[in-house]
């Protein structure tokens, strides 16, 4: 009798996780149709297209969460002011590298092939395949629900992570600026503007 109910019980785990990361996996999908309808209509700028991508991040990816992760312990030893300033200027460069990518954009094909969730971090990985002439690259979304809304929390690229990247990218700048994050936030208003002249020209 045990075994039928923890049977039972295993079943209801494993659908009720299925339908969490089907309704990731829907929300994402919704997601992602916004920013490449954008790029698919001629008659939009390039600078409307850049305010799209990010509002749809400020929107939808942990920009805060991931923004303190990725300058390690600069941030314990700023201002509440410089931290502030520092997530907006952050958010902007997800942005910017987000919309930098998406410039290669020519009606490529994609589908979410497989989603998961991942029970013990409570995150959903849902992959996406993206088709062009050479072949096919795989894309690798985390997705966490929170206060009843989903958030992306990383993005892989060929099993390559975003943050991971961003992290060790920053942490070599900070090292040579004795992790001030105040003269950081200098160096990246900089690049956001020349990265912004660049994008929407």
């Amino acid at each position: 009798m045990y075994k039928k109910y923890l049977l039972i019980f295993s079943v209801l785990i494993f659908f009720s996780n299925s339908l969490f990361a089907d309704d990731s996996s829907k929300w994402l999908k919704g997601e992602i149709d916004k920013i490449l309808s954008a790029y698919q209509n001629n008659l939009i700028s390039n600078e409307d297209r850049f305010l799209l991508i990010e509002k749809t991040i400020n929107e939808n990816f942990a920009g805060a969460g991931i923004g303190k992760f990725v300058v390690g312990k600069a941030w314990s030893q700023a201002s509440k002011e410089t931290k502030n300033i520092y997530i907006n200027n952050f958010k902007r460069h997800l942005s910017l590298n987000i919309a930098s990518m998406m410039q290669g954009y020519s009606n490529q094909e994609y589908k979410l092939s497989k989603s998961r969730f991942d029970e013990k971090n409570k995150v959903s990985l849902i992959d996406m395949e993206i088709f062009s002439n050479t072949g096919s690259v795989l894309v690798t979304w985390r997705v966490k629900k929170s206060k009843d809304r989903f958030f992306v929390i990383d993005l892989l690229v060929a099993d390559i992570s975003l943050v991971v990247t961003k992290r060790s990218e920053f942490n070599s700048m900070l090292k040579n600026i004795d992790y001030d994050l105040n003269k950081f936030n200098e160096i990246l208003e900089q690049q956001n503007e020349e990265s912004y002249n660049i994008l929407i020209n």
